[in-house]
């Protein structure tokens, strides 16, 4: 078999694989944001990952970096865990397997938001 033959062959299997990844990886969605209804989520089987499905909408539309603690609160609501310097928020099921997610956001002396990320695993 040629040099050109193997490789248009495994070239051909890698972007299959990366098509069939994409599609095994779940849907985006694009839920909008909605501060009543993040704050009053549970967890249940109808809504599993409505605020991880806020997530983008929230990065996109609040510049969370500069905010004060109080006004995260009354974005967010009470965090499911908290210390002096950050705070924790359950996301929910992150439709990648059986994976959650987590947004946590870092604050400063001054309780003003320095950081934030979302963990997924």
């Amino acid at each position: 078999m040629s040099k050109k033959i193997k490789y248009g062959i495994l070239t051909i299997g890698i972007i299959i694989l990366t098509l069939i990844g994409f599609a095994l990886k779940g849907k985006m969605t694009h839920e909008r944001f909605d501060s009543d209804r993040w704050k009053n989520w549970t967890e249940s089987e109808a809504e599993w990952s409505l605020r991880w499905d806020m997530m983008n909408s929230l990065r996109k539309n609040y510049e969370l970096r500069g905010m004060t603690k109080t006004q995260i609160f009354e974005l967010l609501g009470e965090p499911e865990s908290k210390t002096e310097k950050e705070c924790g928020y359950y996301l929910g099921y992150s439709k990648r397997g059986i994976n959650t997610g987590r947004l946590t956001i870092k604050f400063d002396k001054n309780n003003t938001v320095i950081d934030y990320s979302v963990w997924d695993g």
